[in-house]
């Protein structure tokens, strides 16, 4: 019974790994229904390129740094157990290399291929698993600190802040360094639509992640004697919140009702084993609001040419999730307890600062030695013809 069972969390883990896995597909066409189409082939080519860099970053040092585990033993002894901390490898890369993925469409359509792969080592590598190892794994005492000081650890089941807020408050310096694609502000103020070049990829992608999602909750137990319908339910509340908040908040615009769910989805990770379905569809009605106002306000009134509007749906709804899981997670509000609100706010503040920092150095760093950005003809021309040599749609070149 004992085999049968690590035989079974085995299986559980790499059930949830390859759906994770999954969803950087739903990353992919996210980017390529949002771009035009000139940065179709780009989109699609720097997702599975940033996910190969992440092994390999995560293999060799990341997990190392976050957990104190390698693999520079024979293969002999690693195939010795169970072959469960393979496969929690398999499913914690998965997240890792979610912070490239997510970052890439903050910087669509105007950076560098070659120097965005070097920053996606740098920061699987070194910058999400310092984090990773402090929330995930108690490193350097801050579970233990937070704990004397206000009560209780820092709870993020499944990644609130240590992935969606990482990924999107790491995207911002990206963002902020690379400047807005050219043509997009003009100096009178007025500002030029770059509008999505398909809708049904668009849609295609939020629905993969949005499926792939449970795989990232659920599976974040761990463990399938400790999986919980609890988490299931509030994910989907959570997603239908923001699905229809984001329906009205952005005047039926497809855009932001595809979004939406995922604005809800990345709120409800940290406490998803916590609320009371509730609570969860009131997180993810705030996140999908969020989202829209704050996308909206970015890209209108400050100028941020943030192309997916990662910031916003990652950075601040991860961040809103932290802090909403101290919320409703309160027992007075039907939640399970076991969590507070200043531990979580800490907590929260923590993996931004940390985001922050490590954007700005890595980014900043790449800019000084190589650029970070395509020469004016290349953006014109597009990432595809300029970096790919082939276009998303050829016929348009050889047709007559």
């Amino acid at each position: 019974m004992e085999q049968l069972q690590t035989s079974s969390d085995v299986l559980f883990v790499l059930l949830g790994a390859i759906m994770v896995l999954a969803m950087h597909a739903g990353f992919a066409f996210l980017e390529v229904g949002t771009v035009r189409k000139k940065n179709q082939v780009n989109a699609l080519v720097k997702i599975i390129a940033d996910f190969g860099m992440s092994a390999i970053a995560y293999f060799f040092i990341g997990y190392l740094v976050a957990y104190g585990t390698g693999f520079f033993v024979s293969a002999e002894q690693l195939a010795a157990g169970s072959g469960y901390e393979l496969v929690k490898f398999f499913f914690l890369l998965t997240f890792a290399a979610a912070i490239p993925a997510i970052i890439s469409g903050g910087i669509a359509e105007r950076a560098r291929f070659y120097p965005q792969l070097a920053a996606t080592f740098l920061v699987v590598g070194f910058v999400y698993p310092f984090f990773e190892g402090m929330v995930w794994n108690g490193n350097f005492g801050f579970q233990s600190w937070l704990e004397a000081s206000f009560g209780y650890e820092f709870h993020d089941f499944a990644g609130s802040v240590v992935v969606h807020a990482m990924g999107g408050w790491l995207a911002l310096p990206a963002v902020l360094l690379l400047g807005a694609r050219r043509g997009r502000y003009h100096k009178d103020g007025a500002m030029s639509a770059h509008p999505p070049s398909s809708i049904p990829f668009l849609a295609l992608g939020a629905w993969i992640l949005a499926v792939g999602w449970f795989g990232f909750n659920m599976m974040s137990a761990q463990r399938i004697e400790a999986i919980s319908g609890l988490v299931a339910l509030n994910s989907v509340m959570a997603m239908v919140g923001g699905t229809l908040a984001a329906l009205v908040a952005g005047r039926n615009d497809p855009g932001f009702v595809h979004n939406g769910p995922l604005a809800g989805l990345v709120a409800v990770c940290a406490g998803s084993d916590l609320m009371h379905p509730i609570g969860a569809l009131v997180v993810g009605v705030i996140a999908g609001l969020l989202f829209v106002y704050l996308f909206t306000l970015a890209q209108n009134r400050w100028k941020i040419d943030d192309v997916l509007g990662v910031w916003p749906l990652h950075g601040l709804c991860g961040a809103w999730g932290g802090i909403a899981a101290g919320i409703f997670g309160a027992q007075a509000l039907g939640g399970m307890g076991g969590v507070g609100i200043a531990s979580q706010l800490v907590g929260t503040l923590a993996g931004i600062a940390i985001a922050l920092a490590g954007g700005f150095l890595v980014y900043g760093v790449i800019k000084v030695m190589t650029g970070l950005r395509l020469s004016p003809e290349d953006e014109f021309k597009g990432a595809d013809l300029a970096i790919h040599k082939v276009s998303a749609t050829p016929e348009r070149e050889t047709s007559w």
